[in-house]
């Protein structure tokens, strides 16, 4: 029953046998972490273990979806069918519908995205008077989604001291009112967002016992898939689900820990030991990826972070290209000999576009290898643009769908209020608005009833709003009588929003109108392709349970897989190219200050995960990885000059190849960094000896921002920090390599910074 097993190797094969107890399966880049996951479940569900008291985690929908058709094929299916598999939020969601009542919530609460999250906090800025520069949305909502991570709820952040000391320093003092007031709409509309889901769970596990216990049972095996991106909020969740049992297996790779930023703690995974000493850890090092080359670059590469699980990664695969390592002249160059390249080598192999993936450090250096890849007619797609359920149009048709399901959804109310234009204007809206705001009703009943709630608007008014409540209502009758997809076409005829974009005839309006058309046979799909085997006809989907699909999509589920899309040259950022792989990657930019960050390498923490993010490119390679860094960028209106990167020099010599384009010297690392300064110099003035000063000159100066002799820096010093801005040093300690400073800055608070890393100028 269990031949499956075959299909493993040794390490994989013992992962999926150690059942019982707590374990961490330690899973290299390209090792078959998936499989392992995959085959644990199936072991499981082999061994006699119920569907129903499996939960096992993942951090996208394609992933789970995956997972489940494999063990479909693996298993009975109907028991892959049972298996609480999905997502953090989708699981977790499912949770909270089913307890809501106990944290005060509706069962149909809505759930919005980092859009309508966006929006409301920008309206709350609005009628706070405050200014939308200071704070920005993207800010706001980032600060908030920390708070609620670190399950700070809206009372303590108002009452921390420490909090409100570091809001005050930013000159963003009213953070604490805008978390207050965000909160109090979004209960007013019966939503969350995506981090409420989670700090509602850890309410819920908190406060109600009975609801732990009662989950503690049901889920007596307990898996989660790419562990080192967890945050503090789901650790704490996982952590109490598994207490009872302790059947706990976690997989994931501290070597690809690269969202700090979204609030992803790598201690979780490095601590695990601490949290079960009992543990059973396992290594998965055979990479099944990439050749030999690519795999030993990248182990001199990662072997330079300290803080780490140590492994071997090992590889049966060719010994394939050395890493190759080009210089060019600045940003243009650089981008015209990666397409000049992609062109030739698909030429001299016959090979397809999607072979290639161009990865870079920030978005922003998209811009000259677009046009590089225009200039040879090479088609190319873009990850992380604007996403299929962010277009307009798209926005607009969920919103109706979110307000038949919850009208108490102040958010898509407005959104949709007129449109199509029905003649309700905004100062009806405004005032319906003002109302509402005063009773601390949600707008719904006041746009039922303006009359009642002492609103002034004119009988015309009154009888168009009237007429939408009414239409609204009637959708809202159907939802558990017709299928989605029948409900979706029926809003769609009914609202206006087929005439509207159907009949008019402009490119932009068919464009538009392709995309509800391609909504619409996404619901259709929802409807019909959820038949299993032994079924005679689906069971019946209903909207509210695509909205919540589609609530939970993350970016990694939000990619264009078009099939016209698919052909492409991949451009993306390192953090949106994890997980996947390409036979040619090209990553570009690697530069002192670019790759690593220099918002990341003031202390050995940041260094270390910017060091990982490059692991992760590296990685990404299965037959040739190539490595572009220039030696001068034009960044932020300003002429640069480059320094090699030093991840370039802590590749061990015996795994590299550095090229050149033509006409320009073969060079090693930093060979002609200072050809290039002297260049520069020269165009700028003659050399001269520096002049002396209070400070010796100190090397790697820019602007003035130094690495500084940890002697210089006393207790006392005022200095200024390229990225924090002014502060006050008030304590120094260590030397050498391990010198430190706390420094405490006017506008980002206390921070403690590693000499050796941190570019400060003593003012």
């Amino acid at each position: 029953m269990l031949d499956f097993l075959k299909d493993l190797n040794e390490a994989q094969r013992k992962a999926v046998e150690s059942a019982n107890g707590p374990s961490m399966v330690i899973s290299g880049a390209g090792s078959g972490k998936t499989r392992v996951l995959t085959y644990r479940v199936a072991y499981l569900l082999g061994k006699g273990v119920s569907p129903f008291r499996i939960m096992a985690l993942t951090f996208t929908n394609k992933a789970a979806r995956e997972m489940r058709e494999r063990i479909a094929t693996l298993v009975d299916p109907s028991s892959a069918k049972s298996l609480w598999m999905g997502t953090f939020h989708s699981i977790f969601a499912r949770i909270l519908r089913a307890e809501a009542s106990k944290i005060d919530y509706p069962s149909q609460f809505t759930i919005y995205d980092t859009e309508d999250s966006k929006r409301v906090i920008k309206k709350i800025v609005k009628e706070q008077n405050l200014d939308d520069k200071t704070y920005a949305p993207g800010y706001v909502l980032s600060r908030i989604s920390s708070a609620k991570n670190s399950l700070i709820s809206v009372q303590e952040y108002n009452e921390d001291v420490e909090i409100q000391s570091e809001d005050a320093q930013s000159q963003k003092p009213k953070l604490g009112l805008i978390y207050s007031l965000y909160q109090q709409k979004l209960r007013r509309a019966s939503a969350m967002d995506f981090d409420d889901i989670l700090f509602n769970t850890n309410v819920l596990l908190r406060d109600f016992p009975e609801v732990l216990y009662k989950y503690q049972k049901r889920f007596e095996y307990i898996l989660v898939d790419e562990y080192q991106d967890t945050n503090f909020s789901q650790y704490l969740i996982v952590k109490k689900l598994a207490a009872n049992n302790e059947n706990i297996c976690v997989v994931g790779d501290d070597a690809q820990s690269i969202y700090a930023f979204r609030g992803a703690n790598i201690q979780n995974i490095l601590n695990f030991k601490n949290d079960y000493p009992d543990y059973r850890l396992f290594k998965l090092e055979q990479n099944y990826r990439s050749t030999k080359n690519i795999v030993s670059a990248a182990n001199t590469l990662i072997s330079h972070n300290k803080n780490q699980i140590f492994k071997k990664i090992w590889t049966s695969n060719d010994t394939g290209e050395k890493v190759h390592i080009i210089q060019t002249a600045n940003e243009g160059e650089e981008a015209s000999w990666i397409a000049g390249r992609i062109f030739e080598t698909i030429q001299q192999k016959q090979l397809p576009n999607s072979a290639f993936a161009v990865l870079y450090r920030t978005n922003a250096q998209s811009r000259a290898l677009e046009e590089a890849l225009r200039r040879l007619n090479i088609p190319y797609r873009i990850f992380g643009s604007l996403s299929f359920y962010q277009r307009k149009e798209i926005k607009d048709l969920l919103a109706y769908f979110r307000l038949v399901i919850n009208p108490r959804d102040d958010d898509a109310l407005l959104r949709i209020i007129n449109f199509p234009a029905r003649g309700i204007g905004a100062t009806t809206v405004n005032r319906l608005v003002v109302a509402a705001n005063e009773a601390g009703r949600p707008l719904w009943e006041v746009v039922q009833d303006p009359s009642t709630h002492k609103v002034a608007i004119n009988r015309g008014a009154a009888n168009r709003l009237s007429e939408f409540t009414t239409l609204i209502k009637s959708f809202s009758a159907r939802l558990y009588k017709m299928n989605a997809y029948e409900l979706g076409e029926l809003i769609v005829n009914k609202s206006g929003i087929r005439k509207l974009y159907f009949e008019d005839g402009s490119p932009e309006s068919i464009n538009r109108r392709d995309n509800i058309e391609e909504l619409l046979s996404g619901l259709k799909d929802f409807v019909t392709g959820k038949v299993e085997p032994g079924e005679e006809s689906p069971p019946v989907r209903t909207l509210d349970e695509f909205m919540q699909d589609i609530a939970l999509l993350t970016d990694a589920d939000t990619k264009d897989d078009s099939p016209e899309d698919t052909n492409k040259v991949s451009l993306m950022t390192v953090h949106a190219a994890k997980g996947l792989e390409f036979p040619y990657v090209f990553i570009t930019g690697v530069e002192e200050n670019l790759f690593p960050s220099q918002l990341s390498i003031n202390t050995q923490a940041e260094l270390e995960e910017e060091r990982r993010l490059f692991y992760v490119a590296l990685t990404r390679a299965m037959s040739l990885a190539t490595i572009t860094y220039a030696e001068t960028r034009f960044r932020y209106g300003n002429f640069n000059i480059c320094e090699p990167s030093r991840f370039i020099d802590e590749l061990d010599p015996d795994y590299v190849h550095y090229l050149s384009p033509p006409g320009r010297k073969k060079t090693g690392p930093g060979g002609s960094f200072s050809e290039s300064l002297r260049r520069f110099r020269k165009m700028t003035g003659p050399e001269s000896p520096p002049a002396k000063t209070a400070h010796p000159p100190v090397p790697d100066t820019e602007g003035g921002y130094s690495i500084l002799d940890p002697s210089l820096l006393k207790a006392g010093m005022e200095v200024k920090h390229q990225r924090f801005g002014r502060g006050s040093v008030v304590a120094t300690e260590g030397s050498g390599h391990n010198a430190k400073a706390t420094v405490i800055f006017a506008g980002a608070g206390k921070k403690q910074l590693l000499l050796k890393y941190a570019r400060l100028k003593i003012l």
